[in-house]
């Protein structure tokens, strides 16, 4: 299993943390950025992260039916830990804004679902898949992601995320921006708000 120290280090070779003045999916400012897409182009240096990850969710959840992951993030992570764990694996997709299972994936009732992402920071796209799980009068299990950023001010989970790395970076209100953050140009670089 790999450590956090490793797992970091693993993120800066791979060039998937990255400094600036970035506007979350969440809609918050942040100074930091993790781009699981760069780590995700290295597939040999993110299965060693998936690997640990996967085991840190086998080793928390006894029992899993489904894995759902949303997309765009989610996908290869879910895919991977579906591969590791030998367990279903589907995700959801947005249609006008909202959350659906397409592609003829469907979640049985009563059945077990852990969701998994890349990065969480305030929990919306999870609980955006906790309204589908229980629409099919299905289980959430539990949250899992490669990186957790989330803190206590924003989250909107309350239940534990088990996560491969605990980044602890602050996030700040468009209104509430440090002055630092203020003379930095703004990008966007999450999926949410690609049209």
């Amino acid at each position: 299993m790999l450590s956090l120290k490793d797992s970091l280090a693993v993120l800066k070779k791979t060039e998937a943390l990255k400094e600036g003045h970035f506007v979350l999916s969440s809609g918050l400012h942040s100074h930091q950025y993790v781009q699981c897409a760069k780590l995700l182009s290295f597939p040999n240096k993110a299965n060693k992260i998936c690997k640990s990850l996967a085991f840190k969710i086998k080793k928390n959840f006894k029992k899993i039916d489904i894995i759902l992951s949303p997309a765009m993030g989610g996908i290869i992570i879910g895919y991977e830990i579906g591969k590791i764990l030998k367990i279903e694996t589907i995700f959801c997709e947005r249609v006008k804004g909202k959350f659906k299972l397409r592609r003829g994936f469907k979640i049985k009732p009563n059945a077990k679902v852990l969701i998994v992402e890349d990065v969480i920071t305030t929990g919306k796209s999870s609980l955006e898949c906790v309204k589908l799980i229980n629409n099919s009068k299905a289980l959430v299990v539990g949250f899992a992601c490669l990186i957790n950023r989330s803190n206590k001010n924003y989250l909107k989970i309350n239940k534990k995320i088990i996560s491969q790395i605990k980044l602890n970076i602050p996030t700040y209100k468009k209104n509430n921006l440090p002055s630092f953050l203020k003379k930095i140009p703004v990008t966007s670089p999450g999926s949410r708000r690609v049209k």
